[in-house]
């Protein structure tokens, strides 16, 4: 849809067109090399003169939408491209001698401003808003405008690129601009390209071509540009591998060229070339080389191309087409205006917006082309997936006052470069001479277009030697990675950029809008610095704020006063004196600094002694809000003491005074006040300045003033929630705060001392001997039979606490309290306590019927004859039977208790807790058996334990020594003679060994291992001859075993003998088991 003037809308007549086959491929040879060409001298060129007729047309109209058709069937007959060659050899510009470069900046822009020749005619604009618009008006009614209308801030500023670009001009004209990522391409009429960083300054150059370049083209990854020249050949060079350089020659004018955007990347070195032959080739490199295909042909010469994703947009004199190289099929036709111009004199500009926005501009049309997907048919057998077909959507049509040599998006609006015309340009001749002589061009423009077709600012711009070219000599080009615009002619090239803060700023300033430019300096942070150094801050500020107080608006300027005056303490001095003497004093208070700067004690003191006379709630609120140190406390004190004086009543003087006595260290001065006022801070000022001696005599008043606090406070909740306000019996806290701060600090405020003041009034004494009960049991001890009664009066959920906890009070007076009141579980608790135990499960079974209190009250005791009792009294009530077999324990045994169930006594549940009895029976031997197991497996693991550490055997070795001896037990485990008798040692289990001759001189040991093994010796030889076998009954070697096994035994009897006897047994030293 398209917004019209008026705000209708407008259906759109385009339709997505059907895809067309493409044509046959060819393969060209090899494209020829850069290196191979040498070097080729320059051709000059010429200026085209064309003849054209005047033409007007209305700014910012809006078209009907039917210029967008569905692609023809046919291919419309080819144009003559001999004409187009002709006429294209007459437009290759002006090689008139141009002025000398102005010096150029270090930075490499040059400040734009007029050129030296020719001087502007007087009836052309300057740099500015806007060209003079002849005829329109008179003189006088111009200035009459021109005094009623306020002035636009410009949007755009404009310097000239300097660096390199200055000599290049100067020798040669640009003919073609391309600008990427990293660099910025600019091609000549004499073929040449150079490399330009940002600056202007050369980085590269090289000459494909021998005649003027048309177009050059970046990929994306700034790595190769092509460019398309009039000696008929595509040139692509890489900017980071020299060698590496394709020359295309086709043969006729090249007009445009575009490469793939990731041309860089992709093996494939994908790229589309027109010209004069009216052929659009798509090139792409193969195995065998570079092979071409025809995308389209035959609706004369391609003026332009561009190349966005998988989108070739290109413009012919029919119109302008789109092809999408993922489907290899055209998805448009846009066809040209029907009154439009001659192509060759006003060129297309295309520009792609987005990757499915593209912008057409045409002589004075702006077109929006949106491509847009939508969801195709399904496959031949119905089984194939949705394929999206695109097609386009033409979203706006303007028609302009101007014709447009460049167009590129400028956030949401569009910019246009305008050039401006008074011919009517038509295809016919004319034999008229002054027709056919060549007219003076005019100053350029830059245009700010909205998306509605309103035209929002215009700039002129002062170009060199502008009188000499016309529309199709100037070229608009955006920077890919920001705001900045290449406005390009053969003798000069001008960055247009977005005016920053320190523009605006001045542009501020300039027309005294003070307000708008301080607002502008506070959220730029140029203030006082940088680019904005030369703006003085507080300068500006004054002027504003004498505008202000000048104009009356007194609020204003005392807000914008932090904000200009700063930290400056003269000038807040003299702004309060002048705010002051203009009446306006309380105006500007609230703003008056206390720090950063903090001013003279005089403009506080005044400050507060106007607020004493005319505002006492104010002067409270500054008083809590000021330091003290900023002014003189005691003066201010005795003002306030003398308006105290002359109004006793005033509660906010007294509160005020009260707070300056506790800035000024004297909180006992300031206590009387706060006990007047009844205010909650007194708790704290006691508290916080230890006060306790002063309010030790006023604890009734702290009290009843706490008490009356926590009321109100009461009230106003209940007001709040619309509940009906009643009178309270019992006080809103269990304590309070009085209560709480007499208990915290009972060694500055004794306990007597507020027992006496509070016997009056037996809830407060209540409240505070309550209070001591739960800090400390023991300190009221004095008052606890006084405590008894206040419990039982006030709190009665609490006195079995108190009875239970307390060791200091009367049974038996508590207990004619409690029988006074008729609390019987207390009653029973102290019975119990006097030993009363009957008379107290009396009251329990009698009063209370609790059987569960009854049984715990019997277990506590832990008396049988309670028991008895109890079974007793239950044998004729079957719920306390029930009761009593339902908590059956160790207490007593249910066979007792079933015994004394009479006969037909109807007893409801019976059957439950008699099952509940002998589940807990089978659960209880259960248990037993488990633990026995337990114990069992348990005992036997010890025993095993024992065994295994009393029988294990004991390394022996030659350093082993007699405890009491200290001789070597085994002296032949370290070499020495082996002794006649058995050695044989003794090992305790305190880890003390002894060699049998030390323990049992006596004892007669058996043979040795060398009389043995003489043995064994005497026994082989005697079975030899015919004697027993060796472990026989007869052998030598089984009597020596069974010799020292009945030694072994004969000693742990021995050892076990002397355990018996007390004074013997184990170890001589340590008397621990013996091991042997």
């Amino acid at each position: 849809m398209v917004p019209s003037p008026t705000g209708s809308i407008h259906s759109l007549s385009a339709e997505p067109t059907q895809a067309q086959p493409l044509p046959s491929t060819s393969t060209s040879n090899s494209p020829t090399t850069l290196a191979s060409l040498g070097n080729i001298p320059p051709i000059p060129s010429t200026s085209g003169l064309h003849h054209v007729n005047e033409k007007g047309s209305t700014q910012g109209k809006h078209v009907p939408l039917d210029d967008t058709q569905d692609e023809p069937d046919e291919e419309p007959e080819a144009h003559d491209a001999q004409d187009q060659d002709e006429e294209e050899d007459l437009s290759d510009g002006s090689s008139d001698q141009v002025e000398q470069s102005r010096p150029q900046s270090p930075s490499g822009l040059v400040d734009l401003g007029e050129p030296e020749t020719p001087p502007p005619d007087p009836g052309e604009a300057a740099e500015g808003r806007g060209t003079d618009e002849e005829g329109d008006s008179d003189e006088e009614d111009s200035d009459d405008d021109d005094d009623d209308e306020e002035e636009e801030e410009p949007t755009l500023k404009y310097s000239r690129l300097g660096g390199g670009t200055t000599e290049i001009l100067v020798k040669d004209s640009a003919s073609a601009l391309a600008v990427s990522t990293q660099y910025i391409a600019l091609g000549t009429h004499n073929g040449a390209i150079f490399i330009l960083d940002f600056q202007g300054n050369i980085v590269k150059r090289f000459r494909p071509h021998a005649a003027m370049i048309n177009d050059l083209s970046i990929d994306g990854a700034s790595e190769f540009v092509a460019s398309a020249s009039m000696d008929g050949k595509v040139a692509i060079q890489s900017l980071t591998n020299a060698s590496e350089a394709y020359i295309f020659d086709l043969r006729r004018p090249m007009r445009c060229v575009a490469l793939e955007p990731n041309f860089g990347k992709r093996s494939t070195r994908q790229f589309v070339s027109g010209g004069m032959a009216g052929n659009l080739i798509l090139h792409e490199k193969g195995w065998l080389g570079h092979k071409e295909v025809t995308l389209h042909s035959g609706e004369g010469p391609i003026w332009a191309t561009e190349w966005r994703g998988t989108l070739i947009a290109w413009a012919n004199d029919a119109g302008v087409r789109i092809y999408d190289t993922s489907s290899s099929q055209r998805i448009t036709y846009i066809s040209r205006a029907e009154d439009s111009p001659r192509a060759d004199l006003f060129k297309c500009t295309l520009h792609w917006q987005n990757d499915n926005t593209l912008l057409i501009a045409w002589a004075d049309y702006i077109k929006v082309a949106v491509v847009k997907e939508r969801e195709g048919k399904r496959g031949q057998l119905g089984v194939g997936l949705h394929q999206t077909e695109l097609y386009v959507e033409v979203t706006a049509v303007f028609q302009v006052d101007c014709m447009i040599s460049g167009i590129a998006p400028h956030g949401d609006s569009y910019l246009i470069l305008a050039y401006m015309t008074e011919d009517l340009y038509d295809n016919e001749a004319t034999e008229n001479r002054d027709e056919q002589r060549r007219k003076a061009g005019s100053r350029p423009e830059l245009r700010i277009i909205s998306k509605d077709g309103e035209e929002l600012s215009s700039d002129a711009i002062s170009l060199r030697n502008y009188d000499r070219f016309q529309c199709r000599d100037y070229s608009l080009c955006p920077a890919p990675t920001d705001d900045s615009f290449y406005v390009i002619s053969p003798q000069d090239i001008v960055v247009a950029k977005p005016r920053d803060e320190a523009d605006h700023i001045a542009w501020l300033i300039e027309q005294r809008m003070y307000e708008d430019a301080l607002i502008a300096l506070e959220h730029s942070g140029l203030s006082g610095s940088g680019a904005a150094s030369n703006f003085d801050v507080t300068e500006v500020g004054k002027k504003y704020l004498e505008f202000l107080v000048d104009d009356g608006q007194y609020a204003k300027a005392a807000e914008t006063c932090p904000k200009i005056l700063g930290i400056n303490a003269k000038l807040w001095e003299d702004w309060v004196f002048l705010f002051a003497d203009k009446g306006e004093i309380k105006t500007i208070i609230p703003f008056v600094p206390t720090h950063d700067p903090q001013l003279s004690r005089l403009v506080y003191e005044m400050i507060l002694a106007h607020f004493l006379r005319h505002d006492h709630d104010a002067l409270l609120r500054t008083i809590k809000a000021w330091p003290h140190d900023i002014y003189d406390v005691a003066a201010v004190i005795l003002a306030i003491e003398g308006q105290i004086e002359r109004k006793p009543n005033s509660t906010v003087l007294m509160e005020s005074v009260a707070e300056l006595y506790i800035l000024n260290r004297q909180p006992g001065k300031a206590l009387p006040y706060f006990l007047k006022l009844r205010r909650p801070g007194v708790f704290t000022l006691i508290r916080e300045h230890n006060l306790f001696t002063d309010v030790q005599d006023q604890a009734l008043l702290l009290i009843e003033f706490d008490q009356d606090i926590q009321l109100q406070r009461s009230r106003e909740s209940s007001a709040a929630t619309g509940g009906k306000e009643k009178k309270l019996a019992k006080p809103l806290a269990r304590h309070g705060t009085a209560i709480d701060l007499l208990v915290d600090h009972t060694h500055s405020i004794p306990i007597p001392r507020v027992v006496s003041q509070l016997q009056s009034h037996r809830q407060y004494l209540f409240l505070y001997l309550d209070a001591l009960f739960d800090k400390d049991p023991h300190l009221a001890f004095d008052y606890s039979d006084l405590q008894v009664d206040l419990y039982a009066e006030y709190d009665a959920n609490k006195l079995m606490d108190f009875l239970r906890a307390s060791n200091y009070y009367s049974l038996e007076r508590a207990y004619k309290i409690c029988d006074a009141r008729d609390l019987v579980p207390e009653m029973v608790f102290l019975l119990g306590r006097m030993g009363d135990n009957k008379r107290a499960l009396n009251l329990i079974i009698e009063r209370l019927g609790d059987v569960q209190r009854a049984i715990e009250f019997a277990k506590e005791q832990n008396d049988n004859d309670l028991w008895e009792d109890l079974l007793k009294y239950s044998e004729t009530k079957p719920r306390f039977i029930r009761g009593l077999l339902e908590n059956v324990g160790a207490e007593i045994d249910p066979i007792r208790l079933i015994r004394r169930i009479k006969n037909g006594l109807e007893i409801p549940g019976l059957k439950m807790a008699l099952i509940k009895i002998l589940q807990d029976f089978n659960l209880q031997i259960s248990l037993m058996e488990g633990c026995k197991t337990i114990l069992y497996s348990d005992c036997r693991m010890l025993a095993l334990q024992l065994h295994d550490g009393q029988t294990n055997g004991v390394l022996w070795t030659g350093e082993t020594t007699d405890k009491t001896t200290g001789e070597v037990i085994f002296p032949q485990l370290s070499g020495q003679p082996t002794p006649p008798t058995l050695p044989f040692g003794v090992h305790y289990l305190c880890h003390h060994t002894y060699s049998s001759t030390s323990l049992y001189p006596n004892l007669e040991l058996p043979p040795s291992i060398t009389q043995r093994d003489n043995l064994l010796a005497a026994s082989l030889l005697a079975q030899e001859d015919g004697g027993v076998g060796l472990f026989q009954g007869g052998g030598a070697r089984s009597k020596a075993m069974n010799a020292k096994m009945r030694f072994v035994a004969d000693l742990r009897s021995r050892e076990a003998n002397r355990g018996r006897r007390a004074d013997e047994g184990g170890c001589p030293d340590c008397g621990k088991a013996v091991r042997v």
